[in-house]
Order: structure tokens, then C-alpha cells, then sequence
């Protein structure tokens, strides 16, 4: 049986309906909350949500969604119902971005974010049986193949909103690079990680707990190499035609930033027998200038991340919780906006002041929007 707070029956969204002639119609819409719950789901109170670069894409015409939808997948929620018995209502948590089968190879097999029957918040489509399957709401209904995980006290919301996402996904890429090759074990171990987003920065700081003496950062973003700096990068001005990087002296390249012509300038700086994780370049326009040969002749390992299993954000959560004092993650996100201030908040993402712009979605009282609609041209 489901447990339950003293919550209202209905909620709000903001509701994507495309992208005409470069301009985003969202409308901030009433819901009805669900009235039951199914074994396993949880219905959570969305705290804090921040807009993440594919929501981006998709408002700008560049990425194609099923609409209407509720965008959002990145975001810290308190529970107020559940019928997940792991799960009590007032805790904080985070969830995997996608629901999941839970029993075919891929979900028993650790690449669960290839289960076939997979369904991405945010990125669903809105209906009349399945409303708030996205953050930029007052609630989203998580579904029993969710795996949630609850928040340590010491993670503020605006801290741990984004690892569902970014840094999931880069605790995903950086196990793809060995611990330590052997024979080499007496070699300080330095990488290179191209791309100084949010990305770049949570892959620095993984990089770094794992050991590496060195870590290198390209962007052409000069503040958010000062940023990354802080994290513990040696920060590289990319296009300054003059790489301080030695040829074939990096042990591991991972790529964020989804441009492929930085591939060149990886590979020359990878040694032999070293390894080159592929993160960002997930677009169509990403056909790589290496061949089969440079590849073969530097005994390289490529391997390309999408995504992460449940466990790395697990995984994700307690390395925030651990290194918490350690970093100034409090500067990659920016101070909340209403969701009735989405237009604002995208115009600032756009500049790219903050890694994040965040979202409170719980500070719109619905009961003054009585028709809550809200229409924004981006």
C-alpha cells in the first residue's frame, strides 16, 4: 500500500509543444497528481531541476522530441508518496534517467541504459495516463524500474541535481580506464580531457580522485578554464597552436566536448597502448579524421560511452557526499528561477555563465495561476 504526505491533488508543468520557425511554444499547464500508485513507483516533489545541454538542443529545433512533453531529466525530488517500501515520503532523492526492464541481458548484464523497452524521463511524451514523466514540473511520477537513491545530508539540492545525469555518466567513462597498466606502475599517470563543460569538470575531479598526477583540460572557453582549475585541471587554451602537451605522453584521453576536430590533437598526445573514451561527439555529424591505422599502429583502445548503468550514480552520489569540502561544486550552478521564469533561465544558459542553470518548479503557486498558461519564445 501506498504512504502519503498531505499533498493537493493536482500539480503543474511546463508542457513542450515543438519548435516552430526557431521559436519553443511551452505552456505551464495544470495536471492532476495520480491517485494510486503502482507497486514499486514513487511520486516525488520536484525541489530543484537544471536545464541540461540536450534540453537545449531540443529547444532550439536541433533535437527532435515526441511533443507534447515535459522536459527536464536532471533533478533532486522529495518523496510524497511511495509504494516502493525501500523509500519513506520526506526522503530526498535521486533517480537513474531512464526506467528500465530490469530483466533482459542488458539490464542484468550492466548496460541497462540499452534495455530495449527503456523510456528517458524528460524525453517521453505527454498523455493523458502519463503527465509528469519530466522535471520542469511541480511533480514527476517515478516509474518501479527507476533505480532511486537518497541524497546525504551534506549535498545541498543545487550540488547533487545534475549527477543524474553528467556525472553518472563520467563515473561511467572514467571506469572505462584501467586503474593501472602493469609494468608501468612507477610512471606518474597523466590524462587529457577535452572539454571544459560540466562534463569536463566532474571528469577532472573523477580523474584526479583515481590518481592521475596530471590532468589536462582544453576548452577555447577561457572561464570555464579558470573554472576547471579549481577542480584540479592544468588548463589548455584550445586553437592557441601551441600545445604543451608532449607527443604520446598522455596515458588516457576522454572527449566531451562534441567536436570531432579535436580528435587529431588527442590522438597525438596519447602514448602507446593508451585509451580514448568518447563521450560528447553523440551526433550525427561525428565522422572520426583517424584511420584504422593510426589506431593499429598505437595499439589505442577506443571505447565510446552512452549513458550509465544504475550504479554509477550510486556511485556518483557518494563521491559528491566524499569529496564535498574537497571541491567548489556550489559555482557550477547558478541561484533558482521560477519555472514561469523559464525563458529567462534558458537565455541564461545560453551564455554560459553557469555549467547549470537551475529551476524551482515548487515555488510557482499554482493556485494564482488559474489558468497557469505561460508561453515562452526561445
Amino acid at each position: 500500500m501506498a504512504t502519503t504526505s498531505q499533498e493537493k491533488s493536482s500539480g503543474y508543468c511546463m508542457l513542450y509543444h515543438g519548435t516552430r520557425d526557431d521559436v519553443a511554444e511551452l505552456v505551464c499547464t495544470k495536471t492532476q497528481l495520480p491517485s494510486a500508485l503502482d507497486d514499486g513507483e514513487v511520486l516525488g516533489k520536484v525541489l530543484l531541476a537544471t536545464i541540461c545541454g540536450s534540453d537545449l538542443h531540443t529547444l532550439s529545433g536541433a533535437r527532435q522530441e515526441a511533443i507534447p512533453s515535459v522536459l527536464g531529466h536532471e533533478a533532486v525530488v522529495e518523496i510524497v508518496q511511495t509504494s516502493n517500501a525501500q523509500f519513506t515520503v520526506g526522503q530526498r532523492v535521486t533517480f537513474s534517467v531512464a526506467d528500465t526492464c530490469g530483466s533482459c541481458r542488458f539490464c542484468t548484464g550492466s548496460l541497462a541504459q540499452k534495455c530495449p523497452s527503456l523510456k528517458k524521463y524528460g524525453h517521453m511524451q505527454y498523455t493523458e495516463s502519463d503527465q509528469l514523466n519530466g522535471c520542469y514540473a511541480s511533480h514527476i511520477h517515478i516509474k518501479k524500474g527507476t533505480a532511486l537513491f537518497p541524497i546525504p545530508a551534506n549535498l545541498p539540492d543545487a550540488v547533487v541535481a545534475p549527477a543524474n545525469c553528467a556525472l553518472a555518466t563520467m563515473v561511467n567513462a572514467v571506469e572505462k580506464i584501467p586503474q593501472q597498466v602493469q609494468g608501468m606502475e612507477a610512471h606518474p599517470r597523466t590524462a587529457l580531457v577535452q572539454g571544459a563543460g560540466l562534463l569536463g569538470v566532474y571528469g577532472v575531479a573523477l580523474l584526479k580522485d583515481r590518481g592521475f598526477a596530471t590532468v589536462y583540460c582544453s576548452d577555447v572557453h577561457q572561464g570555464r578554464l579558470e573554472t576547471v582549475q579549481k577542480f584540479g585541471a592544468t588548463p589548455i587554451l584550445s586553437g592557441a597552436g601551441n600545445s604543451s602537451i608532449e607527443p604520446g605522453s598522455v596515458d588516457a584521453v576522454i572527449e566531451v566536448c562534441g567536436h570531432k576536430s579535436v580528435l587529431q590533437e588527442g590522438f597525438r598526445c596519447l602514448r602507446p597502448g593508451g585509451h580514448y573514451v568518447l563521450v560528447g561527439l553523440v551526433h550525427p555529424d561525428s565522422a572520426l579524421p583517424i584511420t584504422a591505422e593510426d589506431i593499429i599502429r598505437k595499439c589505442a583502445t577506443i571505447t565510446g560511452v552512452h549513458n550509465y548503468n544504475y550504479d554509477h550514480l550510486g556511485k556518483a552520489v557518494k563521491f559528491l557526499s566524499d569529496t564535498a569540502s574537497r571541491y567548489p561544486y556550489d559555482l557550477l550552478v547558478s541561484k533558482p528561477y521560477k519555472l514561469t521564469e523559464l525563458e529567462s533561465a534558458i537565455e541564461a544558459a545560453k551564455t554560459q555563465a553557469f555549467h547549470r542553470i537551475a529551476l524551482q518548479p515548487c515555488s510557482l503557486n499554482i493556485e494564482s495561476h488559474t489558468s497557469c498558461t505561460h508561453i515562452s519564445r526561445l
